[in-house]
């Protein structure tokens, strides 16, 4: 039986850094171009896409990013953690530049 967070080899299993599918906290989290391939194989017929961060996006672009930071300020939870960090939800919202 695997261990939680643990491949078959023992070795643990990463999400962020050099060929993660999620970027770190610090770097704007949500996930890498590469995570959203390796989630559109996984699941076929899948939209997913990455992140809307030009300045002033168009089109369908820029209505994706408003409806993105509508629903995600909406969301419950802090901007700073207990240590006055930014948390991922602030890190996203800043990300898509909402």
């Amino acid at each position: 039986m695997a261990t939680k967070g643990r491949t078959k080899k023992g070795q643990i299993r990463r999400t962020t850094g050099k060929g993660g599918n999620y970027r770190s906290t610090k770097s704007g989290a949500g996930m890498t171009e590469k995570g959203v391939k390796a989630y559109r194989r996984a699941n076929p017929g899948s939209k997913l896409q990455t992140a809307v961060t030009e300045k002033n996006p168009t089109g369908k672009r820029a209505a994706r990013r408003k409806s993105f930071c509508a629903r995600m300020k909406g969301m419950k939870g802090p901007l700073k953690d207990k240590k006055g960090r930014p948390t991922r939800k602030a890190m996203a919202l800043r990300r898509w530049r909402c």
